[in-house]
């Protein structure tokens, strides 16, 4: 008999029930089984997000506390463990990126580039250097990452949305979405 068929992998049951025990009991044995389950996981969902190994390192560490702390908060009716944690670590990473110095102008710029067209004719001369920077760096990504951003942003367009027009798969659009952020961050930083 082979270690996978002996050693099923654990289901949401299984997962449930090491959480209650988390919550209820704050079980060290249970946190820590959770813990070598699902920590490396977690890491390469991280990674896979373009984040650095070490802030990969600190926000698995970060998640995997909060689920500590939090325990009480998860309701297996509403999501699976796996779910839960991969949201509590993305969340982390997005109020991560959210602080950064270089947040705030990207994310300005896209919501100036949402005004009509009167509007940006009044706008001030500033703002409109960095509604051409901007477009710049729109312009600067690969076509299928600037389409994909002006769907977006532009177009106010569901991922979902874009996914059907595209006849791309939903996966594919996250991530080249994500992917085509992190070089708009890369050129509006360089440029601030």
């Amino acid at each position: 008999m082979s270690a996978s068929t002996s050693n099923p992998a654990p289901d949401a049951q299984y997962w449930a029930t090491q959480m209650v025990g988390v919550s209820v009991q704050r079980d060290r044995a249970c946190f820590m089984r959770i813990y070598d389950y699902f920590a490396p996981r977690l890491q390469r969902y991280l990674q896979n997000l373009g984040v650095p190994e070490s802030m990969s390192d600190e926000l698995v560490q970060e998640a995997l506390l909060t689920l500590w702390r939090k325990a009480a908060l998860f309701d297996a009716t509403r999501a699976s463990l796996s779910t839960w944690l991969y949201r509590v670590a993305r969340n982390l990473y997005i109020d991560h990126v959210r602080k950064q110095p270089h947040w705030l102008p990207i994310q300005d710029g896209l919501d100036r580039l949402d005004l009509g067209e009167s509007d940006r004719r009044d706008s001030q001369p500033e703002s409109s250097f960095d509604q051409d920077l901007l477009k710049q760096a729109i312009d600067r990504l690969p076509p299928v990452q600037a389409k994909l951003v002006r769907m977006c942003y532009l177009e106010s367009k569901s991922h979902s949305e874009i996914s059907r027009e595209l006849d791309m798969p939903l996966g594919s659009v996250k991530s080249s979405l994500r992917r085509s952020f992190v070089k708009l961050q890369a050129s509006m930083r360089a440029v601030a």
